[in-house]
């Protein structure tokens, strides 16, 4: 065990079957648990933790504050690092790079979505605790997993909250796109609402890019494409100062006095894009909403439909959202061996069913949702569709936080949700 100021933790690691339809091939699902101190032996109920991404691995706690110290009071906390991710199996180029072509890669690859994320985490229960059902706490797409576990295992649940991650169950990939390439318009406009000057500069950073070569320091090539992906920070709380103190030192003078992109903006610039460290994200984000259909880029067969990010011309240029596009797959180093593959899972239709309509219409597991009513990633509108169809599930509709609102205000935050399922308000 390790002990730190206010938490006890411990190490756990599961091998578990890659594929749960042809069980051989296994691989380590790892998850950290967490106790108050004086509690290690306390018989309590377990709180789940499937973080956002996908592709992320679960917090790494350092303090005594926040969500997980609220979850403290009544739970043992366990944080999953979802397959792939983390100090599981990871995904990584150089983890892949020993398959025999790019379809062994993608078939691969196509095992570590939400559907086998929550045959994962009912196997742990299984081994944990037997039949007792457990509580689960899904972070945006974590969000998205905890809907799959009320289709498909809901016997498995005692109770069910949600942050900013209520997806629709039917609506099509172009549909979730559409709705967020209008979302991110509204966050530029904002954005620029409050820090005008950066229209000239965002200008002038984009026209640089379009007539010189820019290698960032870790080797990736900061096209324009790849500077305006800094708009996937605009959907958080602080996101818009983020990107605006980064812009303020964007140029610099060289020794023959010509202004040149300075060397600190782009090491800090490439620090705030993790798609290198974060292969799934770019891989498997679209197919986080494909069933039984192919993707085919979404978000790039789209982009073309809203003039509002055309580079030419008198408006501002707008930043792009969490949208992935396949010149990624040129532009950042460690997604190049993984080029194929992805245009591979782009285009397969082999996608099983991430949700059961019809079976989630007859829920009876509690479920508390946060649902942030200006959000950029998850549509409040297709949330309280679903929300609408499935039973059992209390919506609280906030502008008070933006999408990382469990980060940002994670007592208060856990805290309502807890006291929605107690019904004490």
């Amino acid at each position: 065990m390790l002990c730190i100021p206010g938490m006890v933790m411990r190490d756990h690691v599961f091998q578990l079957p890659l594929n749960y339809n042809e069980p051989g091939r296994t691989i380590s699902v790892y998850a950290r648990e967490v106790v108050a101190p004086g509690k290690e032996d306390a018989d309590l109920p377990y709180l789940v933790y499937l973080q956002g991404g996908p592709g992320s691995g679960a917090p790494r706690p350092t303090a005594d504050s926040g969500w997980i110290m609220r979850a403290l009071q009544d739970f043992r906390v366990l944080l999953l690092d979802q397959r792939g991710t983390g100090r599981s199996t990871p995904i990584t180029a150089q983890t892949i790079a020993g398959f025999a072509n790019a379809q062994a890669q993608a078939d691969y690859l196509m095992h570590f979505r939400a559907d086998n994320i929550v045959r994962d985490a009912e196997a742990i229960r299984q081994q944990l605790i037997g039949a007792k059902p457990w509580s689960i706490l899904g972070q945006s797409y974590g969000g998205f997993c905890a809907m799959r576990y009320l289709s498909a295992s809901p016997e498995g649940l005692k109770e069910v909250m949600i942050t900013g991650g209520l997806p629709s169950l039917t609506r099509a990939t172009d549909d979730v796109y559409r709705a967020t390439y209008r979302r991110v318009v509204g966050k530029n406009r904002l954005y620029y609402q409050r820090y005008p000057g950066d229209v000239a500069l965002v200008r002038r950073i984009v026209d640089h890019l379009r007539q010189h070569a820019v290698q960032l320091p870790g080797g990736g090539d900061l096209t324009v494409q790849r500077f305006l992906q800094l708009g996937l920070q605009l959907g958080m709380s602080g996101g818009f100062e983020a990107v605006h103190y980064l812009l303020e030192e964007a140029f610099v003078n060289d020794a023959s006095g010509q202004a040149v992109l300075n060397w600190n903006f782009l090491f800090h610039l490439e620090q705030m894009q993790n798609f290198d460290t974060n292969p799934i994200y770019t891989l498997l984000h679209e197919a986080c909403y494909t069933q039984g259909d192919a993707s085919n880029w979404s978000a790039q067969r789209l982009l073309a439909e809203f003039p509002e990010f055309a580079l030419d011309g008198a408006a501002p240029v707008l930043f792009t959202g969490e949208m992935v596009y396949p010149w990624m797959l040129d532009a950042y180093t460690q997604l190049r061996p993984l080029k194929e593959a992805a245009n591979i899972l782009a285009a397969t239709t082999a996608w099983p069913q991430l949700y059961d309509a019809e079976r989630l219409k007859r829920n009876t597991v509690p479920v508390a949702a946060a649902v942030y009513y200006d959000d950029m990633y998850v549509h409040r509108e297709f949330s309280e569709e679903t929300a609408a169809v499935v039973p059992n599930i209390r919506l609280w509709i906030t502008n008070e936080y933006e999408h990382n609102g469990l980060r940002a205000g994670g007592d208060a935050v856990l805290g309502r949700l807890l006291a929605m399922l107690r019904g004490t308000i």
